[in-house]
This record gives structure tokens, C-alpha cells and sequence, in this order.
């Protein structure tokens, strides 16, 4: 089995974020990390290929930083890499992105593809459903187990209120995995030395022939404005209560 998974790079979680008048953040003085949602769709690839032999390949893109994310995906145990390389990825709307990794995609021939839920820089949660529709492929969201079954998938899916869902679909797919979905295994010394004798090719994104106008772009990024309100409510303990459950209900909006 065959299986490619998206993995992106993010500012690291700890890193001191400084906002520049392109509208995006300055990327020159902090540290960047693997997107932890696409950790557990690596994990979840790792652990398929160890039950059912075959290959994972991950692939990334962005500028030349983006390298150490996909080397530590082969420390891990991917078997290779792909580098799509464009310095301002983070310019793409989710569309552009995916058609770029959709067109890099393709030429694997994968069996399956994986993608995390969502990014921990901009949170779009679309790339797995633009991949797999531009791929003209099966897909499924918010993976919880993936059972293969001969030619095919069975995986359960989460929805809401704590229920779930099972759902087959025919190989090749592409799966969304819900984060939470295993334990995401560590590097070992072992999977740093070897890492660095697997390949990792470099692909420029200009070269995929994606042809793509931008149908969506940030105007402004911005640091929420932290302000402290507070809001005495009068009456009986009856009257207050209702004034709260009001207040909840239509300006927290958390009813």
C-alpha cells in the first residue's frame, strides 16, 4: 500500500509572533515545527504500512525551512519525501494549496492520502476535501480507526454529540484524521541516521503547471485586543439567574 500524507510546517507553538505589514507574521526570529494534526495522520500511516507492508511518502510545501519538517517525518519512518518548494506558500489560499499538492499527488499514484484535521496557523480545515475532490477520489472526514478490508476502507468517523459513524469506501481515498486519533511516536536515534539517507525530492511549484487565480485572501492579521468587562446583575436570585441564562444565550453565545 502506497500512502501519502500532507504534512505542513507551522510556527512553533512557544514562538514570539510579531505581525509585518504584509499582513502575515515575521518569520525571521522564531522556530517552526511539524502541524500537530498532521503528526497523527503521519502516526496513523506509519502504523498502516507496519500492519500491511508498503510505502509512506510525505509531502510539504513551502520555502527551504520546510526540509526539516519532512526529514523529521523520515526520522519517524516515511520512506521519502517530496518538497514542493515555493517561498511564499503561506500567500496561497486553500484552493491554490491544494491544487499544488493535488498535482504532486497524481504523479505518486498513491493507494492513499492523509491529511491532518487542520492547520495550527490558519485553521482553513479544507485541505483534505479540495485534495481529494481535484483528485477525483473517495474521502472521508474526522477519521477515528481505519479498518482495510480487501480493495477497500472501513473507518469510523466522529460527529457530533459524541456519536459515530461507520463508513466504507473503495481504495484510492483520502482520509481526514481526527487528532486524538493514536499516540504519536517519538524519532529515535536509530530513524535521525537514517533519515538522512533517504531521499527527499524537490519539486518548484511553478512546475506542477497549477494554474490558479486566489478566490479568497487575508486582509489584516491582528493581535485580539484583551479588554476586562464586568457586568453586576441585579434582582432575586431568579430574576439574576434569568439575566444570565439571557446574556449566555444571545451575547456569549455559548447556549
Amino acid at each position: 500500500m502506497k500512502i501519502v500524507v500532507c504534512i505542513k510546517q507551522v510556527p512553533a507553538k512557544d514562538a514570539p509572533l510579531s505581525i509585518t505589514d504584509a499582513a502575515w507574521i515575521r518569520e525571521t526570529d522564531i522556530g517552526f515545527e511539524m502541524n500537530e494534526p498532521d503528526s497523527y495522520a503521519l502516526e496513523e500511516a506509519l502504523r498502516l504500512k507496519e500492519k500491511h507492508t508498503g510505502e509512506v511518502i510525505a509531502v510539504s510545501m513551502g520555502p527551504e525551512r520546510v526540509k526539516q519538517t519532512i526529514k523529521e517525518a523520515l526520522a519517524k519512518g516515511a520512506d521519502r519525501g517530496i518538497h514542493i518548494v515555493d517561498d511564499k506558500a503561506h500567500l496561497l489560499d486553500p484552493l491554490g494549496a491544494a491544487k499544488s499538492l493535488a498535482a504532486a499527488i497524481e504523479r505518486e499514484k498513491p493507494d492513499l492520502v492523509l491529511t491532518g484535521l487542520q492547520s495550527d496557523d490558519q485553521g482553513f480545515g479544507q485541505t483534505g476535501v479540495l485534495v481529494s475532490e481535484l483528485l477525483r477520489l473517495p474521502h472521508a472526514t474526522l477519521i477515528m480507526q481505519i479498518e482495510v478490508q480487501g480493495q477497500g476502507l472501513r473507518v469510523k468517523r466522529e460527529l457530533e454529540a459524541g456519536w459515530f459513524q461507520w463508513v466504507e469506501l473503495p481504495l484510492p481515498a483520502v482520509l481526514t484524521i481526527q487528532s486524538g486519533i493514536n499516540k504519536v511516536r517519538y524519532a529515535t536515534l536509530k530513524g535521525i541516521m537514517a533519515a538522512k539517507k533517504k531521499e527527499i525530492a524537490s519539486v518548484a511549484r511553478e512546475s506542477l503547471g497549477v494554474v490558479h487565480e486566489a478566490t479568497q485572501h487575508i486582509e489584516r492579521v491582528y493581535v485580539p485586543v484583551k479588554t476586562k468587562k464586568t457586568e453586576f446583575l441585579t434582582g432575586t436570585p431568579k430574576e439574576a439567574a434569568a439575566k444570565l441564562l439571557e446574556k449566555l444565550r444571545h451575547e456569549a453565545r455559548v447556549l
